[in-house]
């Protein structure tokens, strides 16, 4: 039992750190695709008005991205960054909608809110 939790604790943070870690890191490979189909102009127009510009904006949101994927690789304040995490998919919910992109970030908001409840490593 406590084995095969340990398991899955550590299968669930690999799979989300590969999804956080690949999207992060892609911002700064493609910032202009991401800013072309991703980021919608009342984002942009927000971003701007306290002075980030929608590449820094872009970069911004990379370098959080890939905290979030090292954090739950590492544990190193998981339970800090998972809910980041919750906070900026509800964002992208928020500014794109109802539609495939909301479905598939309820299943990251599920997997990131399952590692912030989860047991402490204490008592397994």
């Amino acid at each position: 039992m406590l084995q095969s939790l340990k398991l899955s604790n550590l299968i669930l943070r690999l799979c989300l750190a590969a999804v956080f870690l690949w999207f992060g890191i892609d911002k700064f490979i493609h910032p202009n695709y991401w800013i072309d189909v991703w980021l919608p102009q009342s984002v942009v127009a927000i971003s701007e008005s306290i002075g980030l510009g929608s590449k820094e904006f872009m970069y911004l949101n990379g370098i959080i991205e890939v905290l979030i994927g090292v954090s739950l690789i590492s544990t190193l304040l998981m339970r800090v960054f998972a809910p980041i995490g919750i906070l900026i998919l509800i964002g992208v919910m928020v500014f794109h909608g109802f539609n495939e992109i909301l479905i598939r970030d309820l299943g990251l908001i599920g997997g990131l809110a399952a590692l912030i409840f989860w047991p402490d490593r204490r008592f397994y």
